[in-house]
């Protein structure tokens, strides 16, 4: 992200472009679509082409922000909800948050408000990466 000028979102702004002002459950509204997501039951255990499911997109345009790959944000793995002002090193966590479920996962980790934490010391399958950069008017 950083080569790109960009850097990853925070847990807030990945959950805000996911469920948006009206609070979705999935990205794409609140019924759960199994064409809409690459997880367990649409996928070989593997990756799937981003964006092919166009009906899953957010209301912000954003296409694969359930399943897929798990997503990495720098916000650490704190106990949720947090205040914003939580969102420093000083916590005693090496792990750092990921949002979206991935191929690997059910449905029961597909929606908008689900969340991981993890080491990102270590190595996964299943993750990525989005990144994100400031509003500029």
């Amino acid at each position: 992200c950083e080569l790109r000028g960009m850097r990853l979102p925070t847990e807030r702004e990945w959950e805000y472009a996911s469920r948006g002002p009206s609070n979705l459950i999935y990205p794409w509204g609140n019924d759960f679509s199994e064409n809409n997501v690459a997880y367990s039951s649409t996928t070989d255990r593997q990756t799937s082409i981003i964006g092919i499911r166009i009906n899953g997109a957010s209301w912000v345009g954003a296409f694969d922000l359930s399943g897929n790959v798990w997503e990495w944000v720098s916000s650490l793995y704190y106990p949720y909800p947090y205040d914003i002002y939580d969102e420093d090193d000083n916590y005693n966590t090496t792990n750092r948050v990921l949002r979206g479920g991935s191929w690997y996962d059910g449905q029961d980790k597909m929606y908008t408000s689900y969340r991981d934490g993890r080491n990102p010391n270590n190595q996964y399958n299943d993750g990525g990466f989005r990144c994100a950069r400031d509003y500029e008017l």
